[in-house]
């Protein structure tokens, strides 16, 4: 169903997003996940599905975690949740010019990882009969790229997009440094430098050559016009310089994707401590969409986080 509030709420667009700093990835994590819960019981309760942007990866790994744990704490049923996975890896196809998925069973793939980190966890905690179905974990194909576009927008959107910066180029999803600001749903190939990031995250690959050369992936444009509210998580000492990057930005950088935060609708940008040490020590932080967990901490206060 269409969601007549999205327009008004693109009016935010071109502001810088305070930062909301967490005291560890588990209290960020738990907040998020809070936020995310009450979203899919206020869906539940009006007839309709929450659609979840998913990546891949270390950055929301607390927060899968936590929403397990809260799916059941509240016994929540996931029939109408729809993970919507940022991206796949691919490989060549089986004509010139053409591209298809990684083996699913890979450790570094992408629909892996959606099924047995992210569903198969939250069905666990829902109960029989509660969990994510089948159908509900959505992947872009690489065959049809564009008809991943047509699918979030018959939906209404994207209800969250949890997102990830890359930490030393900013990628989002699998969009590099140079990404146009209308890019859509695409096969790309995949910067070394993002390559090399997902080196440290799946480490089995062991060396840079192992690591797929192409993915297919959610565009810049796809998460700006798609989601109806967006939460870029930055978590660890390694990410110091993509937290800076984001909570400086009011624009779109195509030399920093993940600054696509700054155009999406109702962005926030969830900071742990200690990936805050670049942020100036008297840049006020935003409250969190939540009541429960731990209080964030204000950054007018961490005057010794500042480098």
């Amino acid at each position: 169903m269409a969601h007549a509030a999205r327009e008004p709420e693109r009016e935010r667009r071109g502001a810088r997003v305070e930062p909301t700093l967490f005291p560890d990835p588990t209290a960020l994590g738990r907040a998020l996940a809070v936020r995310i819960a009450d979203g899919i019981e206020t869906a539940s309760g009006s007839g309709r599905r929450y659609l979840l942007g998913c990546p891949g990866g270390r950055s929301a790994m607390t927060t899968y975690a936590e929403l397990a744990r809260e799916v059941e704490r509240r016994h929540l049923d996931l029939s109408g949740l729809v993970i919507v996975m940022m991206d796949e890896y691919v490989e060549p196809g089986p004509t010139p010019g053409t591209f298809a998925w990684v083996d699913a069973e890979l450790a570094h793939s992408c629909r892996r990882f959606g099924r047995e980190v992210i569903a198969d966890p939250l069905s666990a905690a829902a109960g029989p009969g509660r969990g994510v179905s089948e159908e509900h974990l959505w992947v872009p194909d690489p065959a049809e790229p564009e008809e991943y576009e047509r699918r979030l927008a018959d939906a209404g959107g994207v209800d969250l997009f949890i997102l990830a910066s890359g930490a030393s180029d900013g990628h989002v999803a699998f969009n590099p440094p140079g990404t146009p600001a209308d890019a859509p749903t695409r096969v790309v190939p995949l910067a070394e430098t993002t390559r090399r990031d997902n080196l440290v995250t799946f480490p089995h690959l062991r060396t840079l050559d192992r690591v797929p050369h192409h993915g297919v992936g959610v565009g810049v444009a796809t998460i700006r016009r798609h989601s109806r509210s967006a939460v870029m998580v930055v978590l660890g000492a390694d990410k110091a310089e993509a937290a800076a990057r984001l909570a400086a930005a009011d624009h779109y950088d195509p030399t920093w994707p993940a600054t696509v935060l700054s155009e999406c609708a109702a962005p926030d940008l969830y900071v742990d401590q200690a990936a805050a040490v670049r942020l100036p020590a008297t840049q006020d932080s935003r409250t969190p969409n939540t009541s429960a967990g731990p209080e964030p901490t204000s950054l007018t206060a961490q005057g010794s986080e500042e480098n």
